[in-house]
């Protein structure tokens, strides 16, 4: 049985980076560039009219941003995922980005191979971060989570990453058991349990250092 295609469109208001991604994109089997768009206002425009999957967009566009563009995507089609693609590595942007629902937030600079990884696990309902992102974004303070254990802060990483009760139990040397109860506790604190709400939440509230 075939895997679904999955139909994208770039947004981005340099059309060589378009013309680049579209070139690195076209040959990936289960991938189909449908559009492209220069703008906010043609994405937006795209998005009534095609429907896509999902979005590559650029954070620093001219006129309305990327994050301004998730925004809107976010109230008037929910149904399409959006991945940033930016040159920025910068901490306010990431978190700005997911504020306004974008599930990923890829450099530009990353291989081919990255930003398919991301499109993947964004298109599958994850989350993605490149690894400088990753490092920038949910890296923890001295007093970054204080209403968490040292501990709790451990599991909580390693599940919003996708790592399955066994993956975390084995990787911090502890019972399974354990596991279970830290991820009792963190939903008691938190309000959540899904690897992604966990992820979006360490994001949202600035639990991170540079």
């Amino acid at each position: 049985m075939t895997q679904p295609m999955v139909r994208l469109v770039i947004v981005d208001d340099h059309s060589l980076v378009r013309d680049g991604l579209r070139a690195r994109l076209a040959v990936v089997a289960g991938l189909e560039v449908i559009g492209e768009a220069a703008s906010g206002d043609e994405a937006l425009a795209l998005a009534g009219r095609l429907a896509p999957d999902l979005m590559l967009v650029d954070v620093g566009m001219r006129g309305m941003n990327g994050i301004e563009l998730a925004t809107h995507l976010r109230s008037r089609h929910p149904a399409i995922r959006v991945l940033m693609l930016s040159m920025y590595d910068n901490r306010e942007y990431v978190l700005s980005a997911m504020r306004a629902g974008a599930r990923g937030y890829v450099l530009k600079e990353s291989p081919t191979e990255e930003i398919l990884s991301a499109i993947s696990a964004v298109c599958a309902g994850g989350n993605y971060f490149s690894a400088q992102i990753s490092d920038l974004v949910l890296q923890p303070g001295a007093n970054s989570m204080p209403q968490l254990t040292a501990r709790e802060h451990e599991v909580l990483l390693l599940l919003a990453h996708g790592k399955s009760n066994k993956l975390v139990a084995r990787e911090l040397d502890i019972s399974v058991r354990t596991v279970e109860t830290h991820r009792l506790s963190l939903r008691r604190k938190l309000g959540v349990d899904s690897p992604s709400d966990l992820l979006k939440i360490a994001v949202s509230n600035g639990w991170t250092t540079l």
